[in-house]
């Protein structure tokens, strides 16, 4: 019996028991579907943080802080046990967080380092409060961009930073609060920021609204305002008042430009000398890599109870193509008594459990990709709204591809036993069952 033959055969024989085989193919099917289903999930949600990376910052940045490590030997502000005070920290833009400043003397050693094409200081600026007209006042804390972010923006534009005009793009959250009917009326007013000095001097400072962000997962903003360089300029030296220029310049973390067509194991290479050099060097990378771990930890715990329930299919795989071989026993007997070899008859009793795989899985995956899309669908306009360009549920055609030959490995893996019982058996034996 030729290949053709063979599989043309596989497949009639396969409904000779229909309700049989499609209680097997609904097993597989529930299976498919779920790993289809968990699938997506992950594969939306990353794909989300992938197109939302730009809200990060630029793949050739990194952000370099000073290595902030106590005399208990405990590094980094999330060290459970008490750090001693130290003059020389300050706010890294985080409530009960601080880090170890960076100083000019810091910024000149890090444009020395080799393999640092530039190096941008990045300033703390912690203003009191934000107010339009005569209205309530507001706490709000500042956000910045460096080259290479982008925000979220619900309409306007980002503040430029070129001009020497004091441009502020507000949160979605603070249109309403601060008196504003809606985002685009937000657009072109003025606010007014508070601020204190050094010597407990409060200062006020106006600026115009040029846009209104969105929140985002990786919005570099998120509830804070935006700011352009010239209010940024105008605040610090607000904030600064009273400080001598040693201890006004004084720097949370920079930003250091490296080659953007770095290897990972040169990227890996300069880390280790910012680290030689007292620095800890933090790629979009790293930021990120918390955050896919997390998700595809999930994903992962969701597809094993997929792969629990294809598991459950295989035994019925097994039960199917037992009775099957039980049944046709003569049959064989006969194939092989007209010169059909045992390996043939071992391929073609796979054929059919790879087959029964093949149904569950496609009906699994078809059926769970429009669930999926559907689901995605109303999520995006409802409970996700708020999360724009958010497809929760996606799909790519290379994980579905992959999904469903999985099945059918396991299907056919399934019909070795049964297959296998089939290729052994007699010819004249086979003959005689009754």
């Amino acid at each position: 019996m030729k290949t053709p033959d063979l599989i043309h055969s596989a497949i009639s024989n396969t409904f000779r028991s229909k309700t049989r085989t499609i209680l097997t193919i609904l097993a597989i099917f529930v299976g498919a579907f779920t790993l289809t289903l968990t699938s997506g999930l992950g594969t939306g949600i990353n794909q989300y943080i992938d197109n939302t990376v730009s809200g990060i910052g630029a793949s050739d940045a990194m952000t370099v802080t000073k290595t902030n490590k106590d005399a208990t030997g405990n590094t980094g502000p999330n060290s459970s046990k008490p750090r001693k005070y130290d003059p020389n920290a300050v706010s890294n833009g985080i409530p009960g967080q601080t880090v170890l400043a960076l100083t000019p003397d810091d910024i000149n050693t890090l444009k020395r380092i080799d393999g640092i094409r530039s190096v941008d200081a990045i300033r703390t600026i912690t203003p009191d409060y934000i107010q339009a007209d005569d209205g309530p006042q507001f706490v709000a804390s500042v956000g910045s961009l460096i080259p290479g972010q982008t925000a979220v923006l619900a309409t306007g534009s980002e503040p430029d930073p070129k001009t020497t005009d004091l441009q502020v793009a507000l949160p979605v959250a603070y249109v309403k609060p601060l008196g504003f009917d809606t985002n685009k009326d937000a657009i072109g007013q003025t606010i007014t920021i508070g601020i204190t000095d050094a010597e407990r001097h409060p200062h006020t400072i106006d600026a115009t609204v040029v846009g209104v962000t969105e929140e985002a997962l990786a919005s570099p903003t998120g509830s804070s305002i935006l700011i352009n360089n010239a209010l940024s300029d105008a605040l610090f030296t607000s904030q600064t008042t009273g400080l001598t220029p040693e201890q006004a310049d004084r720097y949370a973390s920079a930003t250091v430009w490296f080659n953007p067509d770095a290897t990972d194991k040169q990227i890996h290479a300069l880390k280790d000398r910012l680290t030689d050099k007292g620095f800890t060097g933090t790629t979009i990378a790293d930021q990120l890599g918390m955050i896919t771990t997390v998700i595809d930890g999930i994903v992962l715990v969701l597809n094993a109870f997929a792969i629990i329930a294809l598991l459950a299919a295989a035994f019925g795989i097994v039960n199917t193509l037992y009775m099957s071989v039980q049944e046709r026993t003569r049959e064989i007997g006969l194939m092989k008594a007209m010169g059909m070899g045992s390996g043939r008859v071992f391929t073609l009793f796979s054929l059919e459990a790879a087959f029964l795989g093949l149904l569950g899985s496609a009906i699994g995956a078809g059926i769970a990709m429009l669930a999926g899309s559907a689901i995605s669908g109303v999520l995006s306009a409802g409970l996700l709204a708020d999360l724009p360009g958010l497809t929760l549920i996606a799909f790519h055609p290379a994980s579905i591809a992959t999904i469903i030959v999985l099945v059918m490995l396991i299907a056919f893996l399934a019909g070795t036993l049964p297959a296998a019982r089939a290729a052994r058996k007699d010819p004249v034996d086979a003959l005689r069952y009754e």
